[in-house]
Formats: C-alpha cells, sequence, structure tokens
C-alpha cells in the first residue's frame, strides 16, 4: 500500500512538521511520501503531481490558511481517482467533524486530535480487516452513517521517532524555516486559543531534544521556529536549551513564544550577559490590556511584569521582540483598543502584529459568540466581522492601521521619520497610523503596488497635506531613512537637492582633499575625488544630527552634511558621516 501525506503551505519557506511526525511513526511498516505545495500554487499542478504519485491513500493536513484549497484539490483527485482514500487530520477537522464528514463526502477518514497513533492504526486496518470501529481518535463512513470514535489517550512524546532527519529535507534546511516542538499543550485557558482545550503540557526528553538541535544547525539550518505555546513555563528545561543554542548555534536564529510576564529575573540575566546578539528572537502575545478583556477570555497577564520583561530584553540589544494584538476581543471597543494599541507600541517593539479575532472551531470564543453579539466569517479563517463593542466600519478602519504598521514600522524603513512624528507631531502612535492609513485609501493606494521610492513620497503627500509645521525637519529625516536602507547609491531621488551643482562640487572636492574634516573612519576609505562622485551621496539636513543622535532633540541650527558611503565589493555596506556645516565647512562657495 502506497501512502502520500500532504499539505499546501501558506509559504513555499514554511515546512509542516505534522507530516513529518506522522511519517515518522509509521514508516517503519508503510511506504510513506511526504508532499509539500503552496496556497498559491495552480490546482491542476497539485492534483496532476499527486496523481502521478499513484498513491493508496493520500492524507492531508488541515489548518484554517489551507482547507478551502485542500477541498478543491479533493474534490478533483476523487473524480479522476474514486477508488483513492482520502484522510483528513489537523487542528482545523478536528473539532465539528461531523460537519466536515457531511460538507466533504469525497472524505473517507478524520483523523481527530494528535494523529501519529491514530494514523498508523488506520493504515493498519485498510491494509488488513479494516475494522474502523477499534480505531480511537477517528471518524468514518459506515454506508451513509458518520460514526465518531472516542478519543484517543495521548502519546508518551518520547515514543515517536524524531521528525528532523529525512535525508530528503536536508537539502532545503537552509533556506526554508524548521518548525522544532519541545513540548505539546498549555498552561493557561486563553478562550481564543486551540491549544486552551489540551490539558497539561507534556515535554520531549531533554536530551533528545539536543541532539536533533544539533543535527539540524550541523546540517545548516538558517532559522528554526520552536513551536511550543509557552516555551519558558518550565523555566530549567527553557534555560537549559537557551544555554545549549548559545553554546551550540553557529549562526542559526532561533524563535520562540514565550510568556514574558512569567519571564524570571535570572533567565533575563543571563540572555542579557550571554546571548549573541541577534540569534534569539521572541514571539509574546499581549493581545490585550483591558483587565475586563482578559477576564471574560480567561487570560491572566500583568503588564506591569510584561512591560518590565520587555524593556529588560530591548535594553540588552541582544534579542529582537514580535508582539501581538488582537482586535475584536470582548468587551473592547475602538477607544479601548486604540488604548490597548498605544500601551504596547509605547514598549517600542521591533515588530507589532495586529490581528483581528479569529473565531476556530472547538475554542470557547466561538461557543460563546452569542454572548457578545459576534458576526463572523462561515469559513475559514473566521475573522470576526462585528460584535456589541466594535463595529464593522470600526474594524475596518483598524484594517488601515495594520496596513500602514505593516509598511511602515515593521519594514524598519523610517524608524527616524516615524519616531519623531510620533513623539512630536500625533497624539499617539495609534493616531498617527489611523490617519495615514485613513489617507492612503482615500488616495486608492491600497489598488495600487508600490516600491520603496513610493513609500516615502505618499508618507511625504500625507505630511503635507497636514499642513506639518516642521516638515523640512521630517523631510530631513526621511532622507536620513531612505539612504540608511540602501545598499546601493540610488539612481534617483524623491526631492529637489539642497545643494546646486556648483555647491555640490565644492564640497566632494573638499572633502576629498581633506577627508579628516569628517572623521579618522571616513579617512580609512581612501577615496578620491572620482570616487567620491561614484559612491557618496550628499546632502543638506536642517538639523544638528549629533544632538538629534545622542539626545534624540531636533536643533535647527546648526545645518549638518550628511555624507552617505556606499560600500562596493561582496559585503556592501552603507555608512553615514556628518560634517556641522556652520563649524567645519561654510555653506556658501
Amino acid at each position: 500500500m502506497k501512502v502520500v501525506v500532504s499539505t499546501l503551505n501558506a509559504k513555499y519557506i514554511h515546512t509542516c512538521l505534522a507530516l513529518r511526525y506522522l511519517k515518522a511513526f509509521s514508516e517503519k511498516d508503510f511506504d510513506i511520501q511526504m508532499a509539500e505545495y503552496t496556497i498559491k500554487d495552480p490546482v491542476m499542478n497539485i492534483v496532476s503531481d499527486l496523481f502521478q504519485k499513484d498513491a493508496d491513500v493520500i492524507g492531508f493536513s488541515c489548518y484554517i490558511w489551507n482547507i478551502e484549497e485542500t477541498i478543491t484539490v479533493i474534490e478533483m483527485l476523487k473524480k479522476i481517482k474514486p477508488e483513492l482514500k482520502i484522510v483528513l487530520g489537523g487542528p482545523e477537522v478536528s473539532y465539528d467533524t461531523d460537519y466536515w464528514m457531511k460538507r466533504i463526502p469525497e472524505v473517507d477518514f478524520i483523523v481527530m486530535g494528535e494523529g501519529e497513533e491514530t494514523f498508523h492504526h488506520l493504515l493498519t486496518e485498510l491494509q488488513n480487516e479494516q475494522k474502523y470501529h477499534f480505531i480511537y481518535g477517528m471518524a468514518y463512513r459506515k454506508e451513509q452513517e458518520v460514526i465518531i470514535n472516542p478519543p484517543r489517550p495521548k502519546l508518551n512524546l518520547n515514543d515517536i521517532p524524531t521528525p528532523y532527519r529525512f535525508q530528503e529535507d536536508l537539502h532545503n534546511v537552509t533556506n526554508r524555516i524548521v518548525y522544532f516542538e519541545t513540548s505539546r499543550g498549555c498552561p493557561f485557558s486563553c478562550q481564543f486559543c486551540l491549544s486552551s482545550i489540551e490539558v497539561g503540557v507534556r515535554y520531549f526528553d531533554i536530551e533528545r531534544t539536543k541532539e536533533d538541535l544539533l543535527f539540524l544547525i550541523e546540517s545548516g539550518a538558517k532559522l528554526i521556529k520552536f513551536v511550543d505555546r509557552t516555551f519558558n513555563i518550565k523555566r530549567d528545561y527553557a534555560m537549559e536549551v537557551f544555554e545549549f543554542l548559545i553554546e551550540n548555534h553557529q549562526g542559526c536564529v532561533f524563535q520562540f513564544e514565550i510568556t514574558a510576564d512569567i519571564m524570571r529575573p535570572e533567565v533575563l540575566d543571563y540572555l542579557s550577559e550571554n546571548a549573541p546578539e541577534g540569534i534569539f528572537r521572541f514571539e509574546i502575545g499581549v493581545q490585550s490590556t483591558n483587565d475586563e478583556t482578559n477576564d471574560l477570555i480567561q487570560r491572566r497577564q500583568n503588564f506591569e511584569k510584561l512591560s518590565r520583561t520587555v524593556t529588560k530584553v530591548k535594553e540588552s540589544k541582544k534579542i529582537d521582540q514580535h508582539l501581538d494584538l488582537i482586535a475584536g476581543l470582548p468587551k473592547e471597543d475602538y477607544t479601548s483598543f486604540r488604548k490597548t494599541f498605544n500601551d504596547v507600541f509605547e514598549l517600542r517593539p521591533e515588530e507589532l502584529q495586529l490581528g483581528f479575532l479569529k473565531m476556530l472551531r472547538g475554542t470557547g470564543m466561538r461557543n460563546t459568540a452569542h454572548k457578545y453579539g459576534y458576526k463572523y466569517m462561515d469559513r475559514a479563517p473566521y475573522e470576526m466581522l462585528e460584535n456589541d463593542m466594535m463595529s464593522f466600519s470600526d474594524i475596518v478602519r483598524i484594517k488601515r492601521v495594520e496596513d500602514v504598521l505593516e509598511k511602515y514600522w515593521n519594514a524598519h524603513r523610517m524608524d527616524h521619520t516615524l519616531e519623531y512624528l510620533i513623539q512630536h507631531e500625533f497624539d499617539s502612535a495609534f493616531d498617527f497610523f489611523q490617519d495615514f492609513g485613513d489617507y492612503w485609501e482615500e488616495q486608492g493606494w491600497q489598488k495600487i503596488g508600490h516600491q520603496l521610492e513610493n513609500l516615502f513620497t505618499r508618507l511625504l503627500s500625507f505630511l503635507k497635506h497636514r499642513n506639518m509645521r516642521s516638515i523640512k525637519v521630517i523631510e530631513g529625516l526621511m532622507k536620513l531613512d531612505y539612504f540608511l536602507n540602501h545598499k546601493y547609491k540610488p539612481r534617483k531621488i524623491w526631492w529637489e537637492p539642497t545643494l546646486d551643482k556648483k555647491q555640490h562640487a565644492y564640497y566632494m572636492k573638499r572633502i576629498a582633499e581633506k577627508p579628516e574634516v569628517v572623521s579618522d573612519s571616513f579617512v580609512k576609505l581612501h577615496l578620491s575625488e572620482k570616487d567620491m562622485f561614484k559612491h557618496v551621496v550628499l546632502e543638506v539636513l536642517p538639523f544638528d544630527y549629533e544632538a538629534f543622535t545622542k539626545e534624540g532633540i531636533i536643533h535647527t541650527e546648526p545645518y549638518t552634511l550628511l555624507i552617505v558611503s556606499f560600500q562596493t565589493g561582496m559585503n556592501k555596506k552603507t555608512e553615514a558621516y556628518t560634517v556641522d556645516l556652520k563649524n567645519k565647512l561654510q555653506l556658501q562657495v
């Protein structure tokens, strides 16, 4: 019997850990092949590829991001090969299983919950006596009736063979995300999350975990993302993994989901002192700072402690942090969400992810949706449309915030500019992103693409529309950000040059002759006048750059000459230098 386990990932760089667990658990007894696609792949390409594998059984791993596309694939496969046995599994079909069996008549079996042992048992019965009523944790058809068997007891995790060592994965390990699991379950009961349904947390043996991690690192993995719902819940286990990775990282990056308000000070101190810069990333779910909301969704959270953790991690400058918010939670209206956003933005995370509540099947939130007047999408991803506290028009406006937040803050294209605008020109961060997002939509820009230059010109258009009192200073900050985000010398600029040709030539000549006027490090570049014209850009900033970088204060005197060197070679690098025009160089030629 030939078996294929398959899924449609959201992106090519993603990998599906579930398929690897299924193969690892059953390959000793069955011929199992993995087949991964993406939701963007043409359905005909997916179906024809699966058809050519000539499988007797195909199992699909189903999630909210791929279920609808997966259904289309299944319907086509059954038409061209009716005898094919189709099995579904994964979080999307583990709940409301009767609904899925009736909605997709082409499906023969659904594996509910933890699938390794159940899938193996099913394959055994398919090959032998086909006594499906013995298989715990599975739904099947008996003539026209759907039979749902009792759930299966939880596995001892160490009975599952390692899913990280398949030969066919090794050639891709450097350019795809590796998902890694050290535990299953979550100690918390957040009602919007599927993890709240499983009671207790189970761990893989720590020595096995280390061996698998070292194998992946030595095989060339560049990014390992831990899928544990709360990586730091067991302090000793987390510390041992942190220590091991610090000693053995070899440049690989590791991402963890942590609960920040329970992070112990000694762990933070250890990471601050010992973690190499850039190898760890933390993802922290804040969701809301509204106490009533958190009580209703059974989310225990101490925002004061969380803030201390985030601040301490940020001050160490070792670990990037990704903080999550959810708009549309119960008892949080537009004004309350504005406060949540500003509370969290005040922590200045490297990335702030703004999501919208999804009514996942099986969660307490979906089961009690009527209490709060929720209306939501009937099909995946089941995103909320409105409730008794937040109208659809509120949701639409917040989506505009999400759009510009992603393009500007999370992309880090204009950090200096955004900081200035938020601190000096707008009442709050939320108000800036909301006003800009509204303007963006009024201009119809959401309907057309953009390049890097467009992001600058569109922000400038918005600020001029609002008659910003410090537009010259803001434009100077935008120029600074623009240059610092380029590895190559820009071929064109989106503003009128501040230096005319005569002034520009004068400064190029003078700096080439006396590079010490700029700095010792600039002298070491050994740039001739010809090199200057080839690799250097000059612009005047309408403020004192040194005061701005050291104190965060804008002084409009003296002006600063910004000197940006775009170095050549394999590791292209941008360096910015400044000269006080008043005291070191004369603006007049």
